[in-house]
């Protein structure tokens, strides 16, 4: 009975504290989902209800989004990445004793990071970048025993680093400040950090100079410390860093010697210290990384050669050394680096000749040589470059002939050889070079008439022939271009300049200034019978017009399922399918409608996939039509029908909405929704608009407009990169391709084709220099595509609709102005309001100064250091808040 008694006590002790334990673990949970509904109870904006799933019923561990739990159901992890969530963080996250991850990247919170988190000790991953935060950067992370990773990038932080941040961080594997305002100097206690693999204090403002106990870190692989005001010397600091991966000090007021020294390090991969002071010579490079691909030191004092040991960095892709004090020749070795695809010497005080080795360089595509003291020929067998964008050798005292056979270079956007001595005449392949858009011939000794090839041209953005001996007329197709891209040739006569041409005995034409002699009964013959021919011209074109009525259209769009009724040869037998129920269905509607393709006066505009032509039905229905020129990559009708059906499922209000295609084996439509008032280049840059005969662009494109085409733009390009699957890169993005409804609402056009430019074609190459306008780096120098691609080109659309300019502009005949450098410039020297747009009225200055920043930062060279497209929308949103508030 005893036994019994006994076990019977045993056994309620044991089920009181089980009950105990259940209960302590209910109450934690309770606790726990208490502690996350605080947290959301702090959110004042949650655009994509991201935190919908979080109410009282649901268990945190299995029903919120972005909560998980560790096996004992305790959180440790909250992951709410590009939400775009709005609010201040809550102090009730401290209670959260478990929690190991928290992750806040591109969301949209403000204020400080509450000093009641210090109590989550457990913390090993903070990444709050992307954000609006502000104040001073938290000490007491410090005195987080196990922080692996801190990013606090990209968000307002004011004040110094706090030493006490490098308190405990043994443990810590990466650290990112990049993007805020801090001031001061580099802690030295940085170098506590002992399993430390990178940091990134880029693009602040910290002065002083760097740790010298920064290589005792023995993992370092990543150090940037890009755009601040950091000076001294940095050889002693660096020479022990081996195991880097990626160095840039660029942009900052470093002096002594570059750390030439670091290129020995068997993983090196990037090397920046362009923009700084740094003196002395180029070393010889003995030893360099088999890896090294970028090596960049223009914009210092440097002098001495180039040395010809740089061909030790094997794997070399960019090679810029401008902008320094270098003397002696370019080394024929050079053109041994056949991974080359960017050479940049300009502005230094090199002589001798253009080694004929670099046009061995089949990948090169940036060849950049101007103003130096070259001497000889341009060499011939240059056309052999075929992948080159930019070939830039103006500035010299070259001499010889314009080489032949330029034609091979199908991707050729810049041709600059002017101030040179070249002679001879402007050989008429040029006119082949469809890709065109920056042809300076001028200052030259150039003779002969000028080929009227040059016509063929239609991409040019600046086009300039002055100063040279050419002759003859001007070509009528080329005569837009004004009388300043002609002046200084005695021999030339006609419209642009005042001079007129008059023939010569031996067919040719001259120019002339005499008086017109009265006419003789010859000519008024000649004149009499030159009418009658013309008026008996005019009539058989009428009666030609009238009969032509008559007959069925020469082109006839025929819908799959409707049999043919002709087999004249003229007809087009093809397939059309339309994505649109308001477009016509009838086959007679698309057969009197197309016509419209025949008639040049219905072009509305063109590019490097085909001309867009505006098309009318009855009933006021208007559509645009892009008859292609190119297929780029597609190779048959199956996979033009898959690339561009997919298109007609695409929804956006910020979209150019795909209505529907055709296909034949002779030619090829796209028919989209017709936008009214034209694109965004020509609102910005075009004279055609009402207004002060001084001012350019259309006046109606008010700030607050252009705020509306910066939002509305960056939805639809977030909407291809997030919302779709899988992403769509859009890889053409300029002004032109931005479409204003009569709304002035923007939509984007020319999406998801990529796979038709001409530029793509066979080896998937998207390589655009920089200094052209658009497109990013990268694809000029490594041929990677990825969305950032697009955030460079939308960066560069921000700056434009701020300042009115043009990406690429030149003022003079002898000047280039690229519009990222000229707005970083101003803005780092405090003349921000120097590159505003002065046909702008009632805007605030601090918006515009921030969509600048903005603008700026998309355009960063490191495609890593660029925001993606959802977190620009957050920005952006972010700027409109402050004002309304």
């Amino acid at each position: 009975m005893r036994k019994l008694h006994t076990f019977r006590l045993s056994h309620a002790l044991l089920c009181f504290v089980v009950a105990l334990f259940l209960a302590i673990i209910g109450v934690n949970s309770v606790t726990e989902k208490e502690i996350l509904l605080q947290f959301k109870g702090n959110v004042t904006n949650d655009p994509y209800n991201s935190l919908g799933s979080w109410d009282f019923t649901g268990n945190p561990c299995k029903d919120y989004g972005g909560v998980f739990c560790n096996s004992a159901g305790f959180v440790d992890k909250i992951v709410l990445w590009n939400t775009s969530i709005g609010g201040v963080l809550s102090t009730a996250l401290s209670g959260l004793k478990y929690l190991r991850v928290l992750t806040l990247f591109g969301n949209r919170f403000s204020g400080s990071i509450p000093n009641e988190y210090a109590k989550i000790q457990s913390l090993y991953k903070i990444n709050f970048s992307s954000n609006a935060l502000s104040g001073s950067v938290p000490e007491f992370i410090g005195d987080l025993p196990s922080i692996r990773l801190l990013d606090l990038s990209r968000n307002g932080f004011t004040g110094q680093i706090p030493s006490a941040l490098f308190k405990y961080c043994y443990k810590t594997k990466f650290v990112s400040l990049s993007h805020n305002f801090l001031l001061g100097s580099i802690p030295d206690s940085l170098a506590n950090c002992s399993n430390l693999e990178g940091f990134d204090f880029s693009f602040n403002n910290l002065s002083g100079g760097i740790p010298l106990r920064i290589c005792d870190i023995p993992r370092l692989d990543y150090l940037s410390l890009r755009r601040n005001g950091l000076s001294g010397s940095v050889v002693q600091q660096l020479s022990a860093c081996q195991s880097l991966k990626l160095l840039d000090l660029g942009s900052n007021l470093f002096t002594g010697s570059a750390p030439f020294g670091v290129l020995g390090s068997s993983n090196l991969t990037y090397f920046n210290v362009s923009h700084n002071e740094f003196t002395g010579k180029l070393p010889d490079i003995t030893t360099c990384s088999e890896r090294m691909e970028y090596l960049d030191a223009s914009w210092n004092e440097l002098d001495g050669e180039v040395p010809p040991s740089i061909t030790n960095c094997r794997s070399l892709k960019v090679l810029e050394l401008g902008y320094n004090r270098l003397s002696g020749s370019i080394p024929e070795v050079l053109g041994n680096l056949d991974t080359l695809v960017v050479i940049e010497l300009s502005n230094n005080s090199l002589s001798g000749t253009i080694p004929e080795s670099l046009a061995s360089i089949q990948l090169l595509q940036v060849l950049d040589l101007h103003n130096l003291n070259l001497v000889g020929e341009m060499p011939h067998d240059i056309r052999n470059c075929m992948f080159l964008r930019e070939l830039d050798v103006s500035g010299n005292a070259l001499e010889g002939e314009i080489p032949q056979g330029l034609y091979n270079m199908t991707y050729l956007e810049i041709l600059d050889l002017h101030k040179n001595q070249l002679n001879g005449s402007i050989p008429p392949d040029v006119g082949n070079l469809s890709t065109l858009q920056y042809l300076d011939l001028s200052q030259n000794s150039l003779s002969g008439p000028i080929p009227s090839s040059l016509g063929n041209l239609t991409k040019l953005t600046y086009f300039n022939l002055s100063s040279n001996k050419l002759s003859g007329t001007i070509p009528t197709a080329i005569q837009g271009y004004g009388y300043y891209a002609f002046i200084n040739n005695p021999f030339l006569c006609g419209a642009p300049l005042d001079t007129p041409c008059s023939a010569t005995g031996n067919g040719t034409m001259t120019p002339t200034l005499r008086k017109p002699k009265a006419l003789r009964v010859p000519a008024i013959i000649a004149i009499a019978a030159a009418a009658v021919i013309f008026i008996g011209v005019c009539l058989v074109c009428i009666m030609n017009i009238k009969a032509h009525r008559k007959k069925q259209a020469d082109v006839t769009l025929v819908v799959e399922s409707t049999p043919l009724g002709s087999t004249d040869s003229n007809v087009i037998i093809g397939k059309l399918v339309l994505f649109s129920q308001s477009l016509p269905s009838r086959y007679e509607d698309w057969e009197s409608g197309t016509k419209a393709l025949l008639d040049k006066e219905c072009i509305i505009g063109g590019g490097s996939i085909g001309t867009v032509y505006r098309t009318n039905f009855e009933g006021g229905v208007s559509i645009a039509v892009k008859k292609l020129e190119t297929l780029g990559r597609i190779r048959n009708q199956d996979e033009f029908e898959q690339e561009i059906g997919r298109l007609g499922n695409l929804q956006h209000p910020n979209l150019v909405a795909f209505q529907g295609y055709y296909w034949s084996s002779t030619m090829q439509l796209m028919l989209s929704e017709f936008v009214p008032n034209g694109n965004l280049f020509d609102n910005l840059h075009s004279l055609h608009y009402p207004g002060p005969s001084t001012s350019r662009g259309n006046s109606k494109l008010y700030w607050s407009r252009r705020f509306k085409i910066a939002v509305g733009t960056a939805k639809a390009l977030a909407y291809l990169h997030h919302d779709c699957r899988p992403p769509i890169l859009h890889l053409n993005i300029k002004s032109t391709n931005i479409l204003l409804d009569e709304k002035y609402e923007p939509k984007l056009s020319d999406y998801g084709l990529g796979k038709l430019l001409p530029i793509l074609d066979n080896y998937g190459l998207t390589k655009f220099h920089n200094a052209v306008g658009y497109v990013a780096p990268e694809l000029a120098q490594s041929l990677r595509l990825s969305e950032k691609c697009d955030v460079y080109s939308y960066g560069v659309i921000l700056l434009e609709l701020v300042t009115g300019r043009k990406p690429v502009e030149s003022p003079t005949a002898n000047e280039v102005v690229v519009l990222c450098e000229y707005v970083r410039g101003l803005l780092e020297n405090g003349f921000a309001s120097d590159c505003f747009d002065r046909s702008l009225r009632d805007f605030v200055e601090n918006e515009l100064i921030q969509v600048m920043k903005l603008g700026l930062i998309c355009t960063s060279e490191l495609p890593s250091k660029r925001p993606s497209m959802a977190e620009v929308i957050q920005v952006l949103e972010s700027i409109r808040n402050g004002l309304e508030a």
